[in-house]
């Protein structure tokens, strides 16, 4: 008799599913995409772009960005526009807020898919741990300054690009930035992706009855050059190791179109998934009392409280 895993271990099981797959069109919508340049961000881009939609690449990299534009156009035939951010940098964020809010009348779907991974403790020039700063404060500052815009919108979805990497945990809220506590890359990168999901929850909670979705999901078990700012021991054993037990990143760009356009999830919203399966995350980011802790934190440390 086989046994049943507990819903905590079904990512053991989701990342072997068979996953949903939508052929919805995207056609007239406006979908902004955050780290557009390379891994998940440029799947979901491209993906997008052939479901016909007018892809807004926020990214640090122009040079690269334009490139990457003139590919998409060249093959799809769509609208490809490019607004320049560094998300270790808050206020480059919110000059990438102001530029989108005022070109765009209509932004139909949110894609916060920029991440990092750090093997060393790194400050920004604002003083925050790099890792917190991009994977958690920039994607939430960029959110709640576009939020009034997709609520104009609707009906608009958020999708915040996640991680199985939030059960390492690590999140204090008395030492976010890591100044008492030993740091390392798997705890930090995890205290990262546990505080976007306690705060996808207060999000959810805030925009109900506005036919704005917001949900989080994995993207997979995938290649992408998240970490190529480590050391050369690092990259040589993500290329020539790990990246073969991985899997083509188009996975991830089918999985978020289908969380982006299908008819089947226009009213889910508050809820993680592994690619496309709903699945149930770690319990210390179920916690909703830390949940609206990290909240007021993430609301002071972003300028906005």
């Amino acid at each position: 008799m086989r046994l049943k895993l507990p819903e905590e271990l079904l990512f053991i099981e989701n990342k072997k599913a068979v996953q949903k797959k939508s052929a919805a069109s995207m056609e007239g919508k406006v979908c902004v995409v955050t780290g557009a340049t390379s891994g998940v961000g440029l799947e979901a881009s491209k993906r997008l772009a052939k479901g016909g939609a007018h892809i807004v690449m926020v990214c640090r990299n122009a040079e690269k960005a334009q490139g990457i534009r003139k590919e998409i156009i060249s093959e799809w035939d769509v609208q490809v526009d490019i607004v320049i951010a560094d998300f270790r940098n808050l206020e480059e964020v919110r000059n990438a807020a102001a530029t989108i809010i005022k070109k765009y009348h209509k932004i139909h779907t949110l894609i916060n898919s920029a991440g990092v991974h750090s093997t060393k403790r790194i400050y920004t020039s604002e003083g925050f741990e790099m890792v917190f700063c991009v994977n958690h404060l920039a994607p939430f500052l960029l959110t709640q300054l576009l939020l009034d815009r997709l609520k104009e919108s609707a009906p608009s979805r958020i999708i915040q690009v996640n991680s199985e990497g939030h059960r390492f945990n690590g999140l204090d809220p008395e030492d976010l930035n890591w100044n008492k506590r030993h740091y390392t890359g798997l705890r930090g990168y995890g205290a990262s992706k546990t505080a976007q999901l306690l705060t996808v929850w207060e999000i959810a909670d805030r925009l109900k009855g506005s036919k704005v979705t917001v949900n989080a999901l994995h993207p997979g078990d995938v290649r992408t050059n998240i970490g190529h700012n480590n050391g050369w021991l690092y990259q040589w054993f993500l290329h020539n190791v790990t990246w073969h037990f991985l899997k083509d990143p188009v996975i991830s760009g089918e999985a978020i179109y289908y969380l982006a356009a299908d008819q089947e999830v226009q009213e889910i919203s508050g809820r993680f998934f592994n690619l496309t399966m709903m699945e149930k995350p770690a319990a210390h980011a179920l916690d909703r009392c830390m949940g609206k802790r990290i909240w007021e934190l993430s609301m002071q440390m972003t300028g906005l409280a």
